[in-house]
């Protein structure tokens, strides 16, 4: 009897505790353990498996908890303390070179990890355990690690500003795996822990359609498609005949444009193109239009591959160059927007 290929996931939290970070400390150990509180009620509901480690890092690195199961997890109030510089490279380079040495038998094992940091590197050429003392052989082999990660490894960073964000994609750091965090506010750590509430929604979701790592963990919307999210979603076409593209060229409610281009109105055929930010509720269905082709994807994968968890949310429209979103209309009068298109299933 063959065992059961249950997904498992390792989500690392790598957590800055230089310094500079002393007036965040309680909201740290607050906004850790609201995530590992959310990880523990989501791998239930799933029916994943979830383990989770801790590194900190300052002057040294240090895992203070290690491939631990979610739902024995303690809080943090005892194992993050701050002083020192920021090895931020160290703490990348021994977190995934650690976590790689997990056992991945008899399951379906992604690894997610994301690094928390409130200023640049300063300090990793002269930490314990560093393959190197020069910085730029640092950052090359950080660029080189993320370069020939496997397709289940996910590595996310959180930086404070636009100079973090630049030096994150030089070290490799897929630019939507990059987000900027308020590093100067509680409230600024509180925006932060929802933005990694959101996209680890979006991955154990992702999860449950087969996508097993992300290089667009931080975008929603059409910026996170392209041939290779398509691919791993699992998404195929829809038939053409099977649908019909409509350019609008005035301003109409769908109904009407739909029966004047000749098409029988059902409630829930029609998908308006995504031309502004806007809510979408759960129920709602997505199509991505690949423009070279007009060849159309849809599906429950497809709500998946754009991140949207199955609750209300906000997403933007995103400049694609290869792809259009499309979002299913459930109501009569909703008014079009010329020069857009309108998705008709027939």
């Amino acid at each position: 009897m063959s065992v059961s290929q249950n997904y498992i996931n390792h989500v690392a939290l790598v957590l800055d505790a230089s310094s500079s970070m002393s007036h965040l400390r309680n909201k740290v150990v607050e906004v850790a353990d609201q995530q590992i509180a959310y990880l523990a009620r989501r791998s239930r509901e799933l029916d994943q498996e979830t383990r989770v480690t801790v590194y900190v890092f300052a002057d040294k690195v240090e895992c203070v908890i290690y491939d631990k199961d979610v739902l024995r997890m303690p809080s943090l109030k005892q194992l993050y303390r701050v002083g020192g510089m920021t090895a931020l490279l160290a703490a990348a380079l021994k977190s995934q070179h650690e976590l790689a040495q997990t056992a991945q038998l008899y399951g379906d094992h992604s690894f997610l990890t994301f690094v928390l940091t409130d200023g640049q590197e300063n300090a990793s050429h002269r930490c314990p355990g560093a393959p190197s003392r020069d910085p730029r052989a640092l950052t090359a082999a950080v660029a080189d690690m993320i370069a020939t990660q496997q397709d289940n490894w996910t590595l996310a960073v959180l930086v404070p500003d636009q100079m973090g964000k630049r030096e994150a994609m030089n070290c490799g750091f897929p630019k939507d795996n990059i987000a900027i965090w308020d590093a100067t506010s509680t409230r600024g750590l509180e925006e932060a822990g929802q933005v990694i509430q959101e996209a680890t929604e979006k991955f154990m979701i992702g999860r449950t359609k087969g996508i097993r790592g992300s290089r667009t963990v931080f975008s929603t919307g059409a910026e996170a498609v392209n041939k290779d999210t398509i691919k791993a979603a699992g998404l195929t076409p829809v038939e053409s005949s099977q649908y019909r593209l409509i350019p609008v060229t005035r301003d109409v409610a769908i109904r009407n444009w739909v029966t004047e281009s000749g098409h029988t109105y059902r409630t829930g055929c029609a998908f308006y193109q995504l031309s502004k930010s806007e809510k979408i509720q759960a129920r709602k269905q997505i199509a991505v239009l690949e423009k070279k082709t007009d060849r159309v994807y849809t599906g429950p994968e497809a709500r998946a591959l754009l991140g949207l968890p199955d609750e209300e949310v906000r997403i933007k429209p995103d400049h694609n160059d290869d792809y259009t979103i499309f979002v299913q209309s459930t109501s009569v009068n909703r008014k079009l927007v010329p020069n857009t298109r309108l998705l008709v299933m027939t």
